[in-house]
């Protein structure tokens, strides 16, 4: 990929594993996407759905996952506003860090912006109450985010650490990788 091509590209992680006002998680995460394209946010790509394992310590239910390649005239704090907004109306409230949620949209890359490695860092975001940190710190660790990643930008490479998607999953455990399940159009898991 190159340099120009990159620093176009904004990246938003979508995740779900209740339900909400919109219905079960794949419900949500397609009406989520019909919002988008209704607030004039054009869907470049999507990833397939993932259904992949709770990253919490307490037991719940699998989380679909998707990554999205947008394009928006929006600027990175009024983007993520609406990102939080549409969550909102999906029936998402604040609760537990790492509890389950009817939608989760995280921002995770913008147009190639850097502007802090740790938590504490960056512009806040006065939607959320938390700095709005690009490209998000936890990308680089998360098979949930970098395998739908790679459907969308194979060629993806990191601002943080200059390395490519596939190297990227490639320093994950294998375990992590294939907990990663591509899921059909019906939500059955499907072969890769």
């Amino acid at each position: 990929m190159t340099k120009r091509r990159q620093s176009a590209l904004i990246l938003v992680a979508v995740g779900a594993n209740v339900a909400g006002t919109w219905g079960p998680p794949r419900n949500t995460i397609e009406t989520a996407l019909n919002v988008l394209v209704e607030l004039g946010i054009h869907v470049v790509a999507r990833s397939k759905l993932y259904s992949t394992p709770a990253a919490a310590y307490s037991p719940q239910a699998d989380y679909l996952n998707a990554v999205l390649l947008i394009e928006a005239s929006l600027g990175p704090a009024a983007l993520l506003r609406c990102l939080k907004e549409i969550e909102r109306r999906a029936g998402r409230r604040l609760g537990p860090k790492w509890g389950p949620r009817p939608l989760d949209l995280d921002l995770i890359c913008f147009k190639g912006a850097r502007n802090g490695k740790r938590r504490g860092r960056g512009k806040r975001s006065r939607h959320i109450g938390r700095p709005l940190i690009l490209p998000h710190p936890e990308l680089e660790r998360r098979a949930f985010v970098l395998v739908p990643l790679a459907d969308v930008a194979p060629d993806f490479v990191s601002l943080v650490s200059g390395r490519p998607v596939s190297r990227l999953l490639h320093a994950l455990p294998a375990r992590a990788i294939h907990q990663c399940n591509p899921l059909d159009q019906t939500g059955r898991a499907c072969d890769t």
